[in-house]
Formats: structure tokens, sequence, C-alpha cells
């Protein structure tokens, strides 16, 4: 199977979310940092759908699993998101 690369913006975009650059940075400065024992899935934030697409996401290895783990690790250092 081919994968093909998804972008930041494409996963914010997929969950629902405002996906423009100021956006996603406000999303991130809002929620981060979420604490070292709650997996991504698990914050308080999320819908239940949000989290069911990102739980699936990194179990089932999907196009979105890297980019789930770029946000994972931006809203835990609370990393200022770049454009790619």
């Amino acid at each position: 199977m081919h994968k093909h690369h998804v972008r930041f913006t494409d996963l914010f975009a997929q969950l629902g979310l405002a996906y423009d650059t100021q956006s996603v940075e406000s999303f991130i400065e809002k929620n981060a940092p979420i604490h070292e024992t709650v997996k991504l899935e698990d914050a308080a934030f999320w819908s239940a759908s949000q989290a069911t697409f990102l739980r699936e996401a990194i179990v089932l290895d999907a196009n979105w699993a890297e980019v789930v783990d770029q946000l994972d690790t931006a809203l835990r250092e609370k990393t200022t998101y770049s454009p790619q």
C-alpha cells in the first residue's frame, strides 16, 4: 500500500478544526502541555469522534500516524508549529 505525505494542516482539517497556521498555533498554545501520563487521544479537549480517529490512526499505522505523533510531541513540549 502506498502511503502519501500528510501535513499538520491536513490532520487539523480531518479533525474538524480550523487548520490555518494561526489557528493551529493557537490550539497548541491553548492546550499544551498535556501531562506525560495522558495519552494524546485521552486528552480532555477532544470530542469522542476526534479521540477515536487519533486512536485508530496510531493503532492502524495509518497514513496519519506520523503527523499524529508530531501533534503529540507538539502538545507535550508546547513547541511552535511550523508549516512544512
